[in-house]
């Protein structure tokens, strides 16, 4: 199993009325088509709104694409002209943007907005889904969410109400429109559609987009979304708490192997194949109580603290009645590199940190706050009061709908930065919510996937495919093909990678059946059925 770069993992998740009004100062697409500039250089002379374009440059195939200095990049899969530009919608905002244009023969007409991950900061993760979509023709563009950080700081917000409107929502709508002139002045032909794609907190941002800004983005997809994001905080900051609110009760990073090998024992057998991947772990009645030492503590068994770690980690945030606030994680997985040591467990486990950056910077606004400063019944309150406008999505997409947009959902089950289940609960939201929501949109939840990328399962799958070929008036995708790479992490980046076999995804709630003949690494040999 290729280990997962910790820092990649961290980064995926990875004034509104003034804020509004800023960008209402951008004109709308039509109204600023210019002739095509003729020349990747010259579209630095090109006049926008709130802001001036400060490069413009041709990149070579194979040249690197580096987004911060001093650290290398991974090589252009084609040609293209990259602009840069600044943006200032407010007098506290700096909204750094490129856009990468395809040379013209090269360009399917179409433009991909890149979701961001974490708190942002960089344009080092959208650079990533723009280069796949350069190599696929499109057109592209990304922000850094309206500040200069690395992915889980959030010092930036301090007393900085128009930057969190930036990191919330504003950011990616300005790159959408900034695109769009740039995109109408480059090219002679009219642009045909506009996607977004953006997993974690790019899933979240990609899911404001739709619903804020329901013209931007004609199909978008959301991959493990961050959303509600002060929801998902007040979870994050009971996870910690559940993990280290006593010295005994932290599961050292040695026994997460008892965890996974005692729930695969017991569920990976229960979908008819033997592959080290429960199919759906809600149906895995796992109880860490049958590791607990018999007396003391040793290597092979957990402590009675520790069980009970694991079980609150498994069940999620409850009330003081027991009730759901959050949902939990999912057996199966727990000593996967990427899931439990890197978000839950470990020394540094990234759940205490992002919940301590936004209570400290953005809620609380006191850099001296502490996570025992922390009222899990005043705190969550006051989060949602400040923040909920400005950083969730709602499942209001009527307007999205309304328009004909798609949106293609997607969640890991082994996802240990987001719960799979919050994106099935926002999945259910939507079509309570809307009648349209069942036939424009479609969840697919991926055995074996943990945060966005890598994992044991079937992991590499093509979801801007099918939302074009949908998007263009193909059926509604009912599943895709999955496949299982030696390096999941070299095939997500689109670099040389051995495929081992393959599976298919299936729209939720089907899940895929082995017909029990052929090979089980073959696709062919599945069905998607409707759940037992």
């Amino acid at each position: 199993m290729t280990r997962l770069s910790p820092r990649l993992g961290i980064a995926l998740l990875g004034g509104a009325a003034m804020g509004m009004a800023a960008v209402a100062m951008f004109a709308p697409v039509e109204s600023v088509r210019a002739a095509p500039a003729g020349s990747c250089e010259s579209l630095t002379g090109l006049t926008i709104a709130e802001g001036k374009i400060d490069s413009a440059v041709m990149v070579k195939q194979g040249e690197a694409i580096t987004t911060e200095a001093g650290k290398p990049g991974l090589p252009a899969p084609a040609a293209f002209c990259r602009v840069h530009a600044v943006l200032k919608p407010t007098l506290r905002s700096e909204v750094k943007i490129e856009v990468w244009l395809p040379e013209g023969a090269a360009w399917n007409g179409k433009l991909l907005g890149a979701g961001n991950g974490g708190y942002g900061g960089t344009l080092t993760l959208p650079a990533l889904t723009m280069r796949t979509g350069i190599a696929k023709g499109y057109a592209a563009t990304g922000s850094d969410m309206g500040h200069l950080s690395n992915d889980v700081d959030a010092k930036w917000a301090l007393n900085e109400p128009e930057k969190v409107v930036d990191f919330g929502h504003r950011a990616n709508h300005l790159a959408a429109l900034l695109a769009k002139q740039v995109v109408g002045s480059y090219y002679p032909k009219p642009l045909a559609a506009a996607y977004f794609h953006g997993c974690s907190d790019g899933g979240r941002e990609a899911l404001n987009e739709a619903q804020r800004y329901p013209t931007d983005y004609d199909a978008i997809i959301a991959g493990a979304p961050a959303n509600p994001w002060t929801r998902l905080m007040a979870g994050f900051m009971a996870d910690h708490r559940a993990a280290f609110g006593k010295p005994d009760s932290i599961i050292p990073n040695a026994k997460l192997k008892l965890l996974q090998t005692a729930s695969l024992a017991k569920c990976d057998a229960a979908d008819g194949v033997t592959d080290k991947v429960i199919d759906d772990p809600r149906k895995c009645s796992f109880d860490p109580g049958v590791l607990q030492c018999k007396a003391g503590d040793a290597a092979d068994c957990l402590t009675a603290p520790q069980v009970e770690t694991a079980r609150a980690l498994y069940r999620g945030t409850v009330d003081a009645k027991g009730k759901s606030i959050f949902p939990g994680y999912m057996p199966g997985a727990e000593a996967v590199a990427g899931t439990w040591d890197l978000w839950l467990t470990g020394a540094n486990a990234q759940h205490g940190r992002f919940s301590t950056e936004f209570y400290r910077y953005m809620v609380h606004a006191n850099p001296a706050w502490q996570p025992t400063d922390y009222d899990p019944i005043a705190d969550p309150k006051l989060a949602a009061k400040k923040f909920a406008g400005i950083l969730d999505a709602s499942a209001d997409l009527s307007a999205f709908y309304k328009r004909g947009g798609k949106l293609i959902l997607y969640h890991g089950w082994y996802d240990a930065a987001i719960p799979p289940e919050n994106t099935i609960n926002y999945y259910e939201d939507l079509k309570r919510m809307q009648r349209q929501a069942a036939s424009s949109t479609r969840l697919f939840m991926v055995p074996g996937l943990s945060h966005c990328l890598g994992g044991p399962g079937a992991t590499g799958f093509d979801p801007l495919t099918a939302l074009d070929q949908w998007r263009q008036g193909g059926p509604a995708p009912e599943q895709m093909v999955a496949t299982r790479y030696d390096n999941p992490i070299f095939a997500y980046f689109g670099l040389p990678a051995k495929a081992l076999g393959t599976r298919p995804l299936c729209a939720y709630p089907k899940v895929a059946r082995w017909k029990g003949t052929g090979s089980t690494d073959d696709a062919g040999n599945f069905d998607c059925v409707a759940p037992s």
